[in-house]
């Protein structure tokens, strides 16, 4: 009886502790949906949590005075993580950005997008730059309700030199900050 119920309750935790197949991006929306997609090298890419256990912070947007600040975490291919990170500088509205400025590494000094690939430590990070650059478009910004929301697409060279050049399209996020 004991072997049954052990062996049934190991099988639910690795049906449920799979990666969840994604299929397509999330809707895009205006209304603080806390979503967020995009297609890395074709393959489409959304945060999610590794299994049954619950991972705080996956989506996440800050304000910090004119700038913005977006993250999103996929921790579902352990033991392997991915995160996105987009930078905006003096955001002043609805528009485009532009990430396209070289620069040695993360920094408040001008809008970048950067992507990581992790087991534990980094294996490659990828960071927007004047030759590998892209845009984000905020389609809507609402400063009341506290709404950020649009789409983005860039390329980026990794910074260490060994991965090829990142490609990230359809990019779209609708988040609370």
């Amino acid at each position: 009886m004991m072997k049954r119920l052990f062996v049934s309750g190991l099988s639910v935790f690795l049906l449920f502790s799979c990666k969840k197949e994604i299929t397509e991006l999330p809707p895009a929306t205006q209304t603080g949906a806390q979503t967020f997609g995009a297609k890395v090298n074709g393959n489409f890419w959304i945060p999610q949590g590794f299994g049954p256990i619950p991972a705080d912070n996956l989506l996440e947007a800050k304000k910090l005075g004119p700038n913005f600040y977006i993250n999103a975490r996929n921790f579902a291919s352990s033991p392997n993580e991915t995160e996105f990170e987009i930078f905006l500088k003096d955001v002043n509205g609805t528009g485009n950005y532009p990430l396209n400025t070289t620069m040695p590494n993360r920094s408040t000094g001008a809008s970048y997008g950067f992507y990581v690939k992790r087991k534990l430590s980094p294996i490659s990070e990828w960071l927007t730059s004047a030759v590998h650059g892209g845009v984000v478009h905020i389609s809507f910004l609402d400063t009341t309700n506290h709404i950020i929301a649009g789409t983005f697409n860039f390329s980026a060279a990794d910074n260490f030199g060994t991965a090829p050049v990142l490609q990230v399209t359809e990019g779209r996020f609708d988040l609370n900050y």
